[in-house]
C-alpha cells in the first residue's frame, strides 16, 4: 500500500500539532526530514525542508507495524501548533511523493489489518462524535471490542454446533454413537435467547447515540415556551400573552446527567387556528407521538384524555405560582419550583431504560442479528422434522453464522465500508 499522511489534530492555531504518516515509507520520508527513527522509537528532532532550512523542533515518534493504529509502520510528528508551520511540514510530506489520507483511511487500514472490527469503527465515529457522558460510555464500549467478544462467543457455541451436525453427515453410511440433536438444540437456543435480547435494546441504544426527545405539550399560554427557556438558561423560544406564537416546533438540546436530551416545545394545540398555526399544530403533535417523553402542562392542572402511544406521558401543573395547586406535580418557570422533581422523573425514566443497555447499537446491527435470529429459529424447527436431510439443516446454521460475521466486518460489507469511513475526518 502507498504511504499517506494527514494532520491528525484540528486545524487552526494550537499549542501543539499531531501530523500522522502510516505506510512502507514512512521512516524513509521522516529521516530525509531529519527525524532518524528505528521502527518503534521516539525522540526530540529538527525538521528540515528539503533545502535544508529549519521548519521546526519536533517530539516524534513512530509505532513498528502490528503495534501501531493502523496496523503499518507510522510515524507522528507532534510540532508546534502554528498553521505555518503545520503547512510547511504537509508540504514536504507531498514533495516527497507521499499521499494525503482520504477521509476515515487511516481508521479504514486498522481494520483491513485486523486491528479493528467494523463494529469498533462504528464504535470510534460514536466516540469521537460523544457529547455526553452516555454516549461517551455507550461508545467504548462498542470501540473495546464488547460486541465483537459478544459475536464471538455466540459464533463459538454455533461452529460446536455446526461440527455436531457435520459428524452426522461423516457417517451417514454408519451409526453416530450419540444422538447430537439435543446438544445442538440446546446450544441454538441458548444463543437464540441472547441474540433476541440484544436486538431488542438497539432501539434504546440508537437515543442514547442519538438522543431522547421530550416534548413540552398543553394549550396556548400553558407555559411550555416558558418553561424550555428556564430549562435551556436561556431565550430559545419567543414568549407572550397572545395565544399562538409558537407555530412551529423549537428544539433545545441538553445534558441531563449524562444523557443527550432534546427539549421540544410544541404549538399550543387549541381548535379555530389560522391555517399557518394549524400547520405547527399537526407538526407538533406528530413530533410528540414520536417523543420518548411527553410533559403535558396544564396552569389549571386539568388534563383532557390523552392517546397512548409509546413512551412516557408525565402531567405536570404549570405557572404554580399563579395560584391554587393541583394533584399533579407542579412546577413554576418564575421561581423554579418543581423544576427539579420534573428532571428527575425524567432522567429516572430514561436511565431505567438504559438499565440493561447492551453494545448493538445501530440498525445495521439489528438487522443483522435479526437474519441471524431467523435462520437460527428456522434451524431449530428442522431439528425436529425427521425427513429433512442434515445437510440442509447445517446450511441453514452456516447462514446464521455468515449473518453474525457481517455484523463485525468479516464477509459482506464492502458496500457499507466508504459510507461508513466518509463520516470521518481526513486525519482519522
Amino acid at each position: 500500500m502507498d504511504t499517506i499522511f494527514a494532520l491528525a489534530t484540528a486545524t487552526g492555531k494550537a499549542g501543539v500539532s499531531v501530523i500522522r504518516v502510516s505506510g512502507p515509507d514512512a521512516l524513509m520520508v521522516a529521516a530525509k526530514m531529519g527525524a532518524h527513527l528505528s521502527d518503534h522509537d521516539r525522540k526530540l528532532t529538527r525538521l528540515v525542508a528539503q533545502d535544508g532550512t529549519l521548519i521546526d523542533e519536533a517530539f516524534s515518534l513512530s509505532f513498528a507495524p502490528g503495534r501501531s493504529f493502523t496496523g503499518e509502520q507510522v510515524v507522528e510528528f507532534q510540532t508546534h501548533g502554528s498553521p505555518a508551520i503545520v503547512s510547511a511540514v504537509l508540504g514536504e510530506l507531498q514533495a516527497y511523493g507521499l499521499r494525503m489520507a482520504e477521509p476515515g483511511e487511516f481508521t479504514r487500514r486498522a481494520m483491513e489489518s485486523g486491528t479493528l472490527d467494523l463494529a469498533q469503527v462504528e464504535g470510534l465515529a460514536d466516540l469521537i462524535d460523544a457529547e455526553t457522558e452516555g454516549q461517551r460510555r455507550q461508545a467504548l464500549r462498542v470501540f473495546q471490542g464488547d460486541l465483537g467478544g459478544l459475536v464471538d462467543g455466540w459464533r463459538t457455541k454455533l461452529i460446536r454446533a455446526a461440527a455436531l451436525l457435520e459428524a452426522t453427515i461423516d457417517f451417514v453410511d454408519e451409526d453416530v454413537p450419540v444422538d447430537v440433536y439435543p446438544e445442538v438444540s440446546q446450544l441454538l437456543n441458548s444463543v437464540l435467547v441472547e441474540i433476541q435480547k440484544e436486538a431488542d435494546g438497539v432501539s434504546i441504544r440508537e437515543r442514547i447515540r442519538d438522543g431522547f426527545e421530550v416534548a413540552l405539550v398543553g394549550p396556548p399560554n400553558a407555559g411550555k415556551s416558558t418553561l424550555l427557556n428556564k430549562l435551556a438558561g436561556r431565550d430559545a423560544a419567543m414568549t407572550s400573552d397572545i395565544a399562538g406564537t409558537t407555530r412551529d416546533v423549537i428544539e433545545v438540546k441538553l445534558d441531563l446527567n449524562g444523557l443527550p436530551v432534546t427539549i421540544l416545545d410544541t404549538a399550543g394545540l387549541r381548535t379555530g387556528a389560522d391555517t399557518l398555526e394549524e400547520m405547527g399544530i399537526e407538526r407538533g403533535q406528530k413530533r410528540a407521538s414520536l417523543a420518548d417523553i411527553r410533559v403535558h402542562l396544564s396552569p389549571s392542572g386539568e388534563f383532557d384524555a390523552v392517546q397512548q402511544t409509546e413512551g412516557l406521558d408525565l402531567f405536570v401543573q404549570s405557572k404554580s405560582d399563579h395560584g391554587t395547586k393541583g394533584g399533579a406535580l407542579s412546577v413554576s418557570s418564575v421561581t423554579g419550583e418543581g423544576i427539579d422533581e420534573l428532571l428527575d422523573k425524567i432522567i429516572s425514566h430514561l436511565a431505567g431504560q438504559m438499565a440493561h443497555a447492551g453494545v448493538a447499537t445501530r440498525q445495521r446491527h439489528k438487522v443483522a442479528l435479526q437474519a441471524s435470529h431467523a435462520m437460527l429459529r428456522r434451524t431449530v424447527a428442522s431439528l425436529e422434522d425427521d425427513n429433512l436431510p442434515v445437510d440442509l439443516i447445517s446450511e441453514d446454521l452456516r447462514q446464521a453464522i455468515r449473518r453474525l460475521d457481517s455484523l463485525i466486518g468479516r464477509i459482506d460489507v464492502e458496500n457499507l465500508l466508504d459510507e461508513i469511513f466518509s463520516s470521518f475526518c481526513i486525519g482519522k
